[in-house]
């Protein structure tokens, strides 16, 4: 597929939801990816095929259905592997999503991989879910939690690591691969770099990167690695962990129940193989599905020419955005260093009072702290608000967006 405006808006043909209009007949403008994306055609009717035709418990049975579901479910880990260049399909496990699998870490390796007066280090502009479980263990362990601190372009101060890797303290490095406000883009390989140097393992939250860019975890060379599925066309309450294996034969069990077990006697139990050790109980299957007719459909566009489209639409918004009077923009202006997320304040107005008016126009928009409290006081805000984008939004998008905060700028007279 060509890199186009034009070639991507014929995909918004796949997307029921973008013919909707709310507020008194507005059309719908969709802005508010970071948090969750909307779903194709080809998603929604895998979900449901499985449901009408093959719906089964996985794992258990050898009759036609369960044989097809477990096939279903289990093609999916294999295009993953393909999609994220995972070589081992057992390092894959699948979880409720990118903050169940950071749990799942901060728990079955956590606990007894730290220590008291231990040292796990962070960034400022971690998302809650790469915060409080670090929060919970080290306060439980008597360890600490550090940052790495951040700059006013939005870019990590990598000289923070290493003072923290001096140490000689640190057995965890955890940060996302793309800040979900300012949209900076991690220099991943460079971190990872500096922890290898110090022998400490390195966790990634994926979840904003994984989406709009291409992602090569072999290449990458981290310990860890979490993405969900909601946020790059698939359904909810569906993700995806990855382990180094000779980290993974490490872990004991995050939960226990069916499927992960090999025997169960009254006083011990075996494991199940990997990975299944590690998904207990009856999986997500459906979405699972849904999960892998996204990795279809995002592989078939091509995740460079995902990332140059976002690339595209992202340096047009800040530009017309620069000329909206009293709005300033959040983050840096290098597009080498940025995804598709613009976060933005008004001086004086409130960017619920923005995101409630522009909603009038059928814009939707983020608005609040999204989940990343820790960056809102170094910015000194208390809320922005934040527009994101993906493979379905237009230059005409940000127009109609610009054309209603100009009207806000009108409003309250700045």
């Amino acid at each position: 597929m060509q890199s186009t405006q034009s070639s991507f808006e014929n995909l918004r043909k796949d997307f029921p939801i973008l013919e909707r209009t709310v507020r008194d007949n507005k059309h719908l403008v969709y802005l508010d990816n970071a948090s969750t994306t909307q779903k194709p055609n080809q998603v929604i009717d895998a979900i449901t095929d499985y449901y009408q035709n093959h719906n089964a418990n996985i794992h258990r049975a050898v009759y036609a259905l369960a044989e097809e579901a477990t096939e279903a479910y289990e093609n999916t880990r294999d295009k993953i592997a393909k999609f994220v260049n995972i070589k081992d399909r057992q390092e894959i496990i699948f979880v409720r999503g990118t903050t169940e699998a950071i749990n799942l870490v901060a728990y079955a390796w956590g606990r007894p991989h730290i220590n008291e007066g231990d040292i796990i280090v962070t960034t400022e502009y971690e998302h809650h879910s790469n915060i409080v479980p670090w929060q919970l263990l080290t306060q439980e362990k008597r360890a600490k939690l550090e940052y790495i601190g951040m700059d006013d372009n939005g870019e990590l101060i990598l000289d923070d690591l290493d003072k923290h890797l001096a140490t000689g303290k640190v057995k965890l490095v955890t940060f996302s691969l793309m800040s979900n406000v300012l949209g900076t883009i991690t220099d991943a390989k460079k971190i990872i770099e500096k922890c290898k140097a110090a022998g400490v393992p390195t966790l990634i939250d994926g979840a904003q990167a994984v989406p709009h860019m291409k992602v090569d975890l072999e290449d990458l060379g981290c310990d860890f690695f979490a993405f969900s599925g909601h946020k790059m066309l698939g359904p909810t309450g569906i993700g995806v962990l990855w382990v180094r294996k000779s980290v993974l034969n490490t872990m004991s069990p995050f939960h226990g129940g069916g499927d992960m077990i090999r025997e169960v006697h009254k006083y011990e139990t075996t494991w199940n193989d990997l990975p299944y050790k590690f998904e207990a109980g009856t999986p997500n299957i459906a979405d699972v599905v849904g999960l892998g007719a996204a990795v279809d459909y995002l592989t078939k566009i091509g995740m460079d020419n995902i990332r140059e489209h976002e690339i595209e639409l992202t340096k047009y918004a800040i530009e017309k955005l620069s000329n909206v009077k009293g709005l300033h923009i959040y983050g840096t202006k290098d597009m080498s260093k940025r995804g598709g997320v613009i976060s933005f304040n008004f001086a004086d107005v409130h960017p619920h009072d923005v995101a409630q008016i522009i909603d009038e126009e059928g814009i939707a928009v983020r608005s609040g702290h999204h989940c990343a409290q820790v960056l809102m006081e170094r910015l000194n805000v208390a809320a922005t608000s934040r527009a994101s984008f993906y493979i379905y939004n237009t230059k005409e998008d940000i127009d109609v967006l610009v054309n209603s905060l100009n009207t806000v700028a009108k409003v309250f007279k700045l």
